[in-house]
């Protein structure tokens, strides 16, 4: 059975903070590796995450996990079952702190002697969807993929003329959370930008629905999008 390493690693930020990040590393082989920045929940770097980040490592990436809350709650792990620790460290967030934080894990992945520092994507969930369509208007990616990222629209439809890569988005049709609306206005802000991207809604999965840890979690939905994630990087890496 292939092993996945995995460590901590801390990063220094452009704001003179530190970031602790979660890595995880492929079995032995081909180097060097592409590699991908893999964006929290609002639950912080928590087992999901976690657990996202080694199955990307097992697709072959060397995968980085930055805590982004490491202004306001060091190390945060919180609970699904109680959101408002999560939501008081999610509004504590800047774009520039944002954008710092995304600069440091790319950073990392470029100093790495076994990634390839023209081979970097990167996704995110949740709050991670935001950061990973903002990366995507920050550094040099070949993909980005966004799951149900809300404060896309309308905070930061004036990024997409920024935007480096082709970019997947899956939404939930049941997520209350991010209304259609808003799926269409990302998709019409990019359409204007001329940019490429592929928006995907699951009609009956709610947000969430990637996390077998939360009740919203759909496995239909998290397979389907799973299978096209890793097609989708796969072609944009080659």
């Amino acid at each position: 059975m292939a092993i996945i390493k995995d460590e901590s690693v801390q990063l220094a930020v452009s704001d003179g903070t530190e970031m602790a990040a979660f890595v995880a590393r492929p079995p032995a082989g081909r180097r060097p590796r592409p590699g991908i920045m893999i964006f929290q929940e609002a639950f912080g770097v928590n087992n999901h995450i976690r657990e996202v980040t080694r199955r990307f490592a097992a697709q072959g990436y060397v995968a980085i996990a930055p805590e982004m809350f490491h202004r306001t709650a060091p190390g945060f792990d919180g609970a699904y079952g109680n959101p408002e620790p999560a939501m008081a460290n999610l509004r504590a967030l800047t774009v520039d702190g944002m954008q710092a934080d995304v600069r440091a894990a790319y950073d990392w992945l470029r100093s790495d002697s076994g990634v390839d520092p023209d081979e970097i994507v990167c996704a995110g969930y949740c709050m991670g969807g935001r950061v990973a369509y903002l990366a995507n208007a920050t550094v040099s990616l070949c993909a980005a993929i966004s799951y149900y990222g809300g404060g896309i629209a309308p905070a930061l439809l004036d990024r997409a003329g920024d935007l480096q890569a082709p970019v997947l988005f899956f939404w939930g049709g049941l997520d209350k959370h991010i209304p259609s609306s808003q799926h269409r206005a990302v998709a019409d802000a990019l359409t204007e930008a001329k940019k490429e991207f592929v928006n995907v809604e699951f009609s009956n999965a709610d947000h969430g629905f990637f996390c077998d840890e939360r009740p919203s979690f759909s496995a239909s939905a998290a397979a389907q999008s799973w299978a096209l994630s890793v097609e989708f990087l796969r072609e944009n890496l080659e």
